[in-house]
């Protein structure tokens, strides 16, 4: 028997798939949703991939260089290590994803990739794949415009930790919201990882602080405000509009930020 909303039904009337229909639709699903935390593996295989690069190019364990870094690090306009870049302001809008696929070192990478395996995998699993790469993305960008906001732009910036912060902020917002993906501990890891950006040299503050206020932003997106469920709920019309349009206003602000520097 199926439980329905209008009462008990049979299988055959319940309204829903039944037998092969049930099995494709499920197939279908798992390819969206899933698990075993695929897209998170994926983007540290990627981080990783893109480091070895670098380092083929020149660089060393402790210090990011080569075309890769100097083309994809996140920059406004300057003249770095004495070869004359251009940045966002000129339209190198790709600079704002591609540098959080970057890291200034061995450990820079290390602890991020680390960070990405403890939060990222439970997110995956609770929101699906789907969802989980397009919080990772839009938290992505969020970090870069505050990074620029924040900071000189014509100094490089490179790292995932804008789009961890992200998964950090969705946490918190998701078990406000009685969906305690990480155990209820999203306030407290995001408390100690705030009083280490602030206390560490070298670290860029506003890509933390932007990643963190875009990752929240996505998530009441994802859940509609909260009237829809993150994982099981679609996001509809709004949730995909929202989720458009922090990628949209992150753009935006970097571009506006770096105007002033062509």
């Amino acid at each position: 028997m199926i439980f329905a909303p209008v009462g008990i039904r049979c299988p055959d009337h319940s309204g829903r798939p039944q037998g092969a229909a049930r099995v494709t639709g499920s197939v279908k699903r798992a390819s969206f949703e899933g698990t075993g935390a695929l897209v998170t593996k994926a983007l540290i295989a990627l981080n990783v991939l893109v480091f070895l690069a670098n380092l083929a190019q020149g660089a060393s364990l402790g210090r990011n260089d080569g075309s890769l870094f100097r083309d994809g690090a996140l920059l406004g306009q300057a003249s770095f290590d004495g070869v004359s870049l251009v940045g966002v302001a000129e339209g190198e809008w790709w600079r704002l994803i591609t540098s959080a696929f970057l890291h200034g070192g061995i450990i820079h990478l290390g602890m991020n990739m680390l960070m990405l395996w403890w939060i990222g995998a439970p997110m995956e699993q609770a929101i699906g794949r789907g969802r989980f790469l397009a919080l990772y993305l839009v938290s992505g960008l969020a970090g870069s415009a505050g990074a620029l906001l924040f900071t000189d732009p014509r100094v490089p910036t490179v790292g995932a930790s804008g789009a961890i912060f992200g998964i950090l902020g969705a946490a918190l917002v998701f078990e406000r919201q009685r969906n305690y993906i990480l155990g209820g501990s999203a306030l407290s890891i995001i408390v100690l990882n705030l009083v280490l950006t602030f206390a560490l040299p070298n670290i860029s503050v506003g890509g933390h602080i932007g990643g963190l206020i875009g990752g929240a932003l996505a998530a009441l997106a994802l859940s509609r405000f909260g009237r829809g469920h993150a994982a099981y709920g679609r996001p509809g019309l709004v949730g995909t509009a929202g989720l458009v349009l922090i990628g949209i206003v992150s753009v935006a602000v970097s571009y506006w930020k770096t105007r002033g520097y062509v």
